[in-house]
């Protein structure tokens, strides 16, 4: 079927009403909820043919994900879609005012390849929850993980309420020149420009998850072992395909070496003294993206790792010092295992090159210190983080998660997700009992006294 008609063909659908009845909605969900579910060991199973993922990593960071999510909509959807009444001024007197959530209508929600299902699905959901009808276009870098998508959508739902096109760029222009309601986009910074250009055709209005050099700044006083193990953790989670890892560490030069000693402990005690080999340790997704990292290991000198083998795609956890901010690995977002560490004199020269970058998508901070996280906290701006931990901000239905700047524009997960693909109307209903004659013609100085008077 035509883009056109696929999108033509859902705009029918939404015309019907049918989404907007609250317990379609949720049979939705429960019917993505069982899929997945059965579904579970074949996704496992494509990621790993992906991104060599091991089963427990493609379910903490996925599927698992995934299954929260649903968990939370569910328990919430019913309080969030009924209307919310608000307090109405005394100059509308007597009336009352209310919000109501609408769908926006059709949706596109167009995935990155790192992590395929979970970004893929995640979206999806807070358009189901929000009443749209959707249409996903996994990547097709992660070619197995995209064809497990369409075949886990097609078993629980008509193309007419959610569909999912696979491809490469071919499919994705097609799809960009289509008219959609909301557009939902997750990848890197030149394509959002491009979805966002697109979308300006008929102001459509679009969340764009994107990235950046996300800074992780190790205090002196903190706790260096755990900071280390935490770090490595979520640097190299997903051989460092993940768009919030820590891109480079920012540390007290007078606790730099014995830092790097906890980094190369934990990097064997999580991968073994041969990261090569190790069954759960995850590979690069292509070889452009094996060859661009590869490149980039030429800036400064390598301390810890090195190895990388074509054969595989796999690059081992890699630590560098002496880099220079001239340097290709500190010019753009890394997005792979490759890790460098520089040292500083004082905390603020930290901070002054952080707030003269892009902002970022994540930040980090260790530190014992409150004032010291707080000092980070006012000065760098960033789409979220964590104090004395990575990446885990993410992973929580309570809070939404988005960039800000060059890192993106949006927020989902939980509530925020409904918010995102939901517009919420303005409605004050007035009373036809009384009709205060103030503010009509013909205007006089006594009327003028009492509207002063209401609206103070």
């Amino acid at each position: 079927m035509e883009m056109k008609q696929l999108v033509e063909k859902q705009r029918r659908f939404y015309q019907s009403h049918q989404t907007k009845d609250v317990s379609y909605r949720k049979q939705a969900l429960k019917r993505l909820r069982s899929a997945i579910m059965m579904y579970e060991k074949d996704i496992s199973a494509a990621l790993y043919q992906d991104l060599h993922k091991a089963e427990m990593e493609s379910y903490m960071t996925e599927v698992g994900m995934v299954l929260s999510e649903l968990t939370y909509q569910l328990r919430h959807l019913d309080t969030w879609a009924k209307p919310k009444q608000v307090r109405t001024p005394l100059a509308q007197f007597p009336s009352k005012s209310f919000q109501l959530a609408e769908p926006y209508g059709v949706v596109l929600v167009m995935s990155p390849w790192n992590y395929p299902f979970q970004l893929a699905i995640e979206p999806l959901i807070g358009a189901l929850a929000a009443g749209n009808t959707v249409i996903v276009k996994p990547s097709a870098y992660a070619l197995h993980t995209s064809a497990i998508i369409a075949k886990l959508i097609a078993s629980c739902f008509e193309e007419s309420y959610v569909a999912v096109v696979e491809g490469g760029r071919k499919e994705n222009k097609e799809l960009l020149e289509q008219r959609f309601d909301y557009i939902f986009f997750t990848g890197g910074v030149e394509v959002g420009r491009l979805v966002m250009e697109k979308a300006s055709r008929y102001l459509t209005p679009v969340t764009l998850e994107l990235g950046g050099k996300s800074p992780c700044i190790v205090e002196k006083s903190a706790d260096l072992r755990l900071a280390a193990k935490r770090i490595v953790f979520g640097k190299f989670l997903n051989a460092g395909q993940t768009c919030v890892a820590p891109d480079y560490v920012w540390i007290d030069e007078t606790i730099r070496k014995p830092f790097l000693a906890y980094v190369q402990y934990y990097i064997t005690k999580f991968f073994g003294t041969d990261p090569m080999h190790c069954e759960t340790y995850p590979h690069i997704v292509n070889e452009k993206h094996f060859q661009r990292l590869k490149g980039l290991m030429q800036s400064g000198n390598i301390c810890i790792g090195g190895k990388l083998e074509e054969a595989s795609l796999c690059i081992e956890p890699t630590v560098f010092e002496n880099v220079s901010f001239d340097d290709a690995i500190m010019q753009e977002e890394i997005f792979g295992p490759l890790l460098p560490v520089i040292g500083y004199e004082t905390l603020e020269e930290a901070l002054s090159y952080i707030q003269q970058q892009e902002k970022p998508l994540a930040l980090y901070v260790f530190t014992r210190r409150k004032a010291i996280a707080q000092q980070v906290m006012s000065c760098c701006s960033f789409g979220g983080g964590c104090i004395n931990d990575t990446i885990i901000h993410l992973a929580t239905s309570q809070m939404g998660f988005g960039g800000v700047g060059q890192s993106g524009m949006g927020s989902y997960h939980g509530y925020d997700s409904f918010r995102t693909f939901s517009h919420f109307r303005s409605i004050v209903q007035k009373s036809n009992r009384m009709d205060l004659p103030m503010r009509y013609q013909p205007y006089t100085k006594g009327k003028q006294h009492i509207v002063r008077w209401f609206m103070k």
